[in-house]
């Protein structure tokens, strides 16, 4: 079933945003995930319908990407970074993300201090799509970061926009 509709309005992320590296490699510097954190995150990436995980086409060797199945990625070339890559989890000394969100919903995280545009984005070379969700730091975090990476699937299967 498609639908245009946007998931809830995201709370408010507690306390400062962390500090990132201002150009590519594009990483989070501080209050990195905890481990177990990401790997949490990583297990329900992973268990998403059609979704391969293998090595980013686009970031460092470290670094865990999911590709959607080509029958299902029937988003728009704006929900992908290459190929069929939507989104990519960096390694254990980062935690942050790397996804595609429909804009209204990358606005609104970053509004809500759970991302950043990517600088690349903000240099107008890459879509306003593509921004860095930081890295959860605990078991509520958790919950927020897996619905934005759920609506990230959901953009690139061509569900939400």
């Amino acid at each position: 079933m498609t639908t245009t509709s946007n998931p809830p309005a995201l709370p408010e992320r507690s306390g400062d945003h962390p500090k990132t590296g201002p150009e590519i490699p594009h990483q989070q510097l501080s209050q990195i995930a905890p481990v177990w954190l990401q790997e949490e995150l990583w297990h329900r990436m992973t268990g998403l319908e059609g979704v391969r995980p293998g090595r980013s086409h686009v970031s460092l060797p470290d670094t865990r990407a999911l590709h959607l199945d080509p029958r299902l990625a029937t988003g728009p070339g704006d929900a992908f970074f290459t190929g069929t890559e939507f989104a990519h989890l960096h390694g254990a000394s980062d935690g942050s993300l790397h996804l595609m969100l429909p804009v209204s919903v990358a606005g609104d995280a970053i509004d809500k201090g759970w991302s950043e545009l990517h600088p690349v984005a903000r240099r107008g070379a890459a879509p306003p799509t593509l921004v860095m969700l930081y890295g959860p730091r605990d078991p509520a975090e958790l919950e927020v970061v897996w619905r934005l990476v759920q609506t990230s699937y959901a953009f690139a299967r061509g569900e939400v926009g």
